[in-house]
């Protein structure tokens, strides 16, 4: 029997209007995937300013359109909308439930991946303290308190809540493919050392994560011959029992799933194909064998897995200063160099204010702000017709970093000629609170203990 699984969102803020064309061909699960590293900066600010927000706020958007599909037996969620408030979240879809009048939904909550309140004890007990997994240093070394501490969990939570009866599952950070992962678990039975099979559905998971991607969006080859892509193309999976899947989408919607975008989704993200980390398992990425059934149709076969490592990724972020950023344009001829000097200017002035910047980022768009010094010279004799300077900085203190985007406003009649024209938000830019990200390792031994799951029933 195959499970037909469902991407219906890729990120916070993408579009509830793709779950319709998912429900309409029939999915047994619904996976909203709403979380990156960013996204939970971004939840960390809604929590500081709400301390009942810190949870992906389109939820109930998501759910109202799904909940009619759930109600009559057709279709469960899994989401990770929780963000860092899984909690808040859960009730979020209880009363959105409770506002469309329905009842006899079992809303599961997966808990425990909040570090937080033992962040002390969980630092004491892990060898290297948390260790930062790209620099190494120790934890003790932020010389902040972290503002949220979040383990990446895997799918066994999801599968149990499942098994407790769960119509629909709100998690907290989880790894992404977990998500998919977790149905397959409970519909097929894998057992926690059945490595091909978690590997088998950890690469599904991958490959509808994003949305769109599998199925034409951000295509890197052809990408002028996706067919109608205004018609946003949400993918479903196929998996049976043996972990071999057939990747597809509605027919009704744009795009094309075909072994070219399949493949482009694969390796998206990923470091070493061979070897993908996930809480449950260590996929092969490259043992996986691809044939084109033809009709928007991908068999996915041959996955290969080893056992999981005993740490789950943890993510804790930390107050990391003030940013501001502005925006301005520069018309030919000369346009990068006029960019150049009024950067070169700015930056000159802001000394003279005696405000201190720890960080300047100054990108030319339009020339070569996007591939940097991969970006071939121009042919000579050709100049870019415009130029826009884009540039942000780190400072200490908000004021400071208020204080400096105003020193370029002098500069509107002051500039290099022939254009200086602010952009966005202004000259003078704005600013925002920084979150610093510091990626460490936890043990599994110290975290699972304290995974728990709650069901409510409306």
């Amino acid at each position: 029997m195959s499970i037909r699984l469902g991407g219906g969102q890729g990120f916070y803020g993408d579009t509830p209007r793709a779950v319709e064309g998912l429900l309409a061909e029939g999915v047994d699960y619904l996976c909203l995937e709403a979380l990156a590293e960013l996204t939970l900066a971004i939840l960390q600010k809604d929590r500081a300013r709400d301390e009942s927000l810190g949870y992906t706020r389109d939820l109930p958007r998501y759910l109202a359109a799904a909940i009619p599909a759930v109600l009559d037996g057709s279709t469960k969620v899994i989401t990770n909308a929780g963000g860092i408030n899984p909690r808040g979240a859960a009730h979020a879809a209880v009363e959105t439930a409770r506002r469309l009048g329905v009842s006899g939904l079992k809303i599961a909550t997966v808990l425990g991946d909040d570090l937080m309140s033992r962040l002390g004890s969980v630092r004491d007990e892990t060898a290297g303290g948390l260790a930062n997994m790209e620099t190494g240093e120790p934890c003790d070394s932020l010389g902040t308190d972290p503002l949220f501490a979040a383990a990446y969990l895997g799918a066994f939570p999801i599968a149990d809540a499942l098994a407790q009866g769960a119509d629909i599952v709100i998690t907290g950070r989880v790894a992404d493919a977990a998500l998919f992962l977790g149905p397959l678990v409970h519909e097929h039975g894998w057992a926690r050392d059945d490595w091909d099979r978690l590997a088998a559905g950890i690469l599904v998971g991958h490959l509808l994560e994003c949305s769109g991607q599998v199925a034409g969006g951000n295509f890197s080859g052809e990408w002028w011959t996706i067919p109608e892509p205004w018609k946003l193309p949400y993918p479903i999976a196929e998996v049976d029992a043996d972990g071999a899947a057939v990747i597809t989408k509605p027919a009704a919607s744009g795009g094309r799933v075909d072994v070219d975008t399949v493949r482009h989704q694969l390796l998206y993200e990923v470091h070493d194909p061979a070897a993908y980390f996930a809480p449950d398992v260590v996929a092969d990425f490259s043992s996986a064998h691809f044939e084109d059934l033809g009709g928007d149709r991908v068999r996915v076969s041959g996955v290969r897995g080893r056992p999981a490592t005993g740490t789950y990724k943890a993510l804790l972020a930390h107050h990391a200063g003030w940013a501001g950023e502005t925006r301005v344009a520069f018309s030919w001829p000369d346009a990068p160099e006029k960019a150049r000097a009024t950067a070169a200017i700015l930056a000159k002035r802001v000394e003279m204010a005696g405000l201190e910047v720890q960080e300047w980022c100054f990108e030319e768009w339009g020339v070569r702000a996007l591939g940097g010094p991969t970006v071939p010279p121009l042919p000579e004799g050709v100049e870019p017709s415009e130029c826009v300077m884009r540039v942000a900085w780190r400072c200490d203190d908000e004021r400071t970093a208020t204080a400096v985007g105003r020193e370029l406003v002098p500069l509107a009649l002051s500039a290099p000629p022939a254009g200086l024209t602010g952009m966005g938000r202004g000259m003078a830019g704005g600013v925002t609170e920084l979150l610093g990200i510091w990626p460490t390792l936890v043990d599994k031994a110290l975290v699972d203990p304290h995974v728990t799951i709650t069901i409510e029933e409306v």
